[in-house]
């Protein structure tokens, strides 16, 4: 019972994971796709998260941290770009 509850889980969140990823396709704003980007990095550790329960392993346990990661900063690098119009600012001596 519990197995086929996780893997109908895991079903939904990869459609979940389709729906968004068109949402990145045909976003009108850029905003739209950053936020798109950013559930579909949740959606994966998500279902991640499942496949680790269903195989009964911890394996997958650090892959669901560097994704972690590595959603939250592109998100904050995105959302710097957008405000600022660059990710890194420099100061130059003339």
């Amino acid at each position: 019972m519990t197995t086929t509850i996780l893997v109908i889980s895991l079903t939904l969140f990869g459609v979940a994971i389709a729906i968004t990823f068109t949402r990145i396709l045909l976003g009108p704003t850029f905003s739209d796709r950053v936020i798109a980007m950013d559930v579909i990095g949740v959606n994966l550790i998500s279902a991640m998260s499942i496949v680790s329960i269903l195989y009964e392993t911890k394996a997958f346990l650090d892959v669901m941290l560097i994704l972690a990661i590595l959603a939250f900063i592109s998100t904050i690098a995105f959302s710097k770009f957008l405000e600022r119009g660059a990710i890194i600012e420099r100061k130059r001596k003339l």
